[in-house]
């Protein structure tokens, strides 16, 4: 019998936002552990807001968006507020029900931009990183670093001499075409003037120079999950003096291996790796390489070289899901705290893929 098309739409709904979420939903488990790290920022938020006036949007309904936008590759507020409109799993999992009205998006924006620091941030992070010691998951013994390029939110033509007037443009309209023709452009001559804290930078000899920061992560050989992570202005020396910085917070009593790849492999970060009881696995140069046979010829060196590859996965997931291809926002605090955050969820997303595949098992 063929049922027949109903014209007008029910008034009331008698089923609940829980009930309509599969039990079995990934974002069930993900909801907990954001629960639980935010259970831990009660006193934070009770210090960052003032006890009278009217009540802004509640911190957690922030948080809980914001970690939307990134699992989902939302590109913007105004597209995440939409779909927070109609969306049915978005509501429950920030917290609002069916009939409550969602923000405008600058309103979120402004209410949100309190959060986006890296106190704010590094808590979060570390509550979530707590959750996985306390999970087993994370070893203290076998770590990995790495560092990546993430591009400015900045234009070349915005890179303009510091103390001189601004470079010739040629044609008519808002975009004009700059010639820098003979020109030679450097981070201590000029700056940007959109974003002054990224650098000119590029990785290696023959790619594209652009202004950037480079983000670091160090990560646990076991479960590749990240245990710090830090932003810096783009240089030279920079992923070593991050990764030194790094390996000092994990170092402790017992003497750890750190895997690299071939651009930490230099005298100096050697050195300042076994001051801190590090055994630098570093990839090998062919020629001036910093460490030598005494490292090399154990198995654990060989098996670090294939495991330290693992964080390139991190890189790869901020980049093409979190949206850290090309940055949205500018300052070098506001960078660090979204870089934290979005390794944050990648944690939480690889703490339950860990938990669930050892429940089937």
């Amino acid at each position: 019998m063929r049922g027949s098309e109903k014209k007008q739409e029910s008034l009331f709904s008698y089923i609940s936002l829980e009930k309509r979420i599969p039990r079995n939903h990934p974002l069930r488990d993900i909801r907990k552990m954001v629960d639980h790290a935010l259970d831990n920022m009660c006193d934070v938020f009770s210090d960052l807001y003032s006890h009278t006036g009217r009540p802004s949007i509640p911190p957690e309904y922030l948080l809980r968006a914001s970690l939307l936008q990134v699992l989902y590759s939302i590109r913007s507020e105004r597209q995440l507020m939409e779909q927070l409109d109609f969306n049915l799993l978005f509501r429950w999992f920030v917290g609002l029900s069916i009939d409550d009205v969602v923000w405008n998006h600058s309103v979120f924006s402004k209410n949100r931009d309190r959060l986006l620091n890296t106190e704010m941030a590094s808590f979060f992070f570390r509550s979530i990183r707590d959750l996985a010691k306390d999970k087993d998951l994370i070893s203290n013994e076998h770590f990995s670093v790495d560092g990546t390029l993430l591009e400015a939110w900045a234009s070349m033509k915005s890179f303009k001499p510091k103390d001189s007037d601004d470079p010739p443009d040629d044609g008519p309209g808002r975009n004009r075409t700059a010639n820098f023709r003979g020109q030679k452009r450097r981070n201590d001559t000029h700056a940007s003037t959109t974003d002054p804290d990224a650098r000119l930078y590029k990785k290696s000899k023959g790619q594209q120079a652009k202004l950037c920061y480079i983000g670091h992560t160090l990560i646990e050989n076991r479960n590749g999950l990240v245990v710090d992570t830090r932003l810096s202005l783009a240089g030279g020396t920079a992923e070593r003096e991050a990764a030194v910085d790094m390996i000092e917070n994990v170092a402790g009593c017992h003497p750890i291996t750190v895997g690299a790849d071939k651009g930490y492999d230099c005298a100096e970060f050697v050195d300042q790796c076994r001051e801190r009881r590090a055994t630098p696995h570093v990839a090998q140069k062919q020629k001036g390489s910093g460490i030598d046979g005494r490292t090399t010829r154990h198995e654990g060196y060989q098996i670090s070289l294939r495991i330290r590859k693992r964080v390139e996965e991190v890189f790869g997931w901020l980049k093409t899901i979190a949206g850290l291809h090309k940055l949205h926002h500018r300052g070098r605090e506001r960078i660090d705290a979204i870089f934290m955050f979005a390794t944050t969820v990648y944690n939480m997303i690889r703490i339950r893929n860990l938990t669930a595949a050892s429940q089937a098992c």
